[in-house]
């Protein structure tokens, strides 16, 4: 009995030494909400009066990170939803072209994200009396900035996924969770240490934030922080799609569309 239970564990360390997104799941999620709560502690520890100055701005930023999540969420399992369904090689033989297949999966990933996030708005406006909408126009600005940046993180995903199978596949859960400590969700950019500022308006996320809460704390539009957030937009979604399209050439080209798994 020791023998048989000793074997099946023995072929889980085994499938771990072969899968480093695993091993690294299980040291990812204690280390990022130390992190991150971390932050969040030292902001409100020199900010006492800040929920109180500016309320909603707490749900708000809940709001956009969540069409963020969504969005980079709804564009890999929709891929995964191919993978799982072992469909990949039947789309690579039709006449759909990689380019549409890349298409196909942002629009899935808009429906995905509106389906999930317009009833949590909804839902602050009768429980907490926020309305996200009234944010106006740059809303919309919010809105697309992190959509667009959901979808390259997800292209890069599924580029991971294509390159060394289902093994990476929860790295779908923990890419966005990698990049919250620095994208200034809850707290700006300067509670951040100095040398990981930097790092910080790197990514789009903080400038979209920063940009957030300006209008609802000191009711001002910062066209600055879009105009950042969308060129650096830009440059993310042109190396997720370079990465997803040269992956999934590659794969087809090897044979390896049928082939995907642990």
């Amino acid at each position: 009995m020791i023998g048989r239970i000793g074997a099946v564990v023995l072929r889980h360390v085994y499938l771990m030494q072969t899968s480093w997104p695993r091993v690294f799941e299980l040291m990812y999620w204690p280390t990022i909400q130390m992190i991150l709560w971390g932050f969040i502690t030292q902001f409100f520890l020199q900010h006492s009066a800040y929920v109180a100055q500016a309320a909603g701005v707490l749900i708000a930023a809940v709001l956009l990170w969540d069409v963020l999540f969504r969005g980079q969420l709804g564009f890999s399992l929709s891929f995964l939803e191919e993978i799982w369904s072992r469909n990949l090689g039947n789309l690579a033989v039709s006449p759909l072209a990689p380019r549409e297949f890349l298409a196909a999966l942002t629009v899935m990933s808009l429906l995905r994200t509106l389906i999930g996030v317009l009833p949590a708005a909804a839902l602050a406006i009768v429980f907490y009396r926020f309305n996200i909408f009234t944010l106006g126009l740059p809303l919309v600005a919010f809105f697309t900035l992190l959509l667009v940046f959901g979808w390259a993180i997800g292209m890069m995903v599924s580029a991971l996924v294509l390159r060394v199978g289902q093994g990476a596949e929860s790295v779908a859960w923990l890419a966005i969770f990698l990049l919250a400590p620095v994208s200034a969700v809850y707290y700006p950019v300067a509670t951040l240490p100095d040398w990981l500022q930097p790092v910080s308006w790197m990514l789009p996320t903080a400038p979209v934030f920063e940009g957030m809460r300006a209008i609802l704390v000191d009711d001002t539009v910062r066209t600055d922080l879009l105009l950042h957030a969308a060129l650096v937009d830009l440059c993310y979604l042109a190396l997720g799609a370079f990465l997803f399209l040269y992956s999934f050439h590659v794969a087809r080209k090897r044979g390896l569309l049928l082939q995907v798994g642990e």
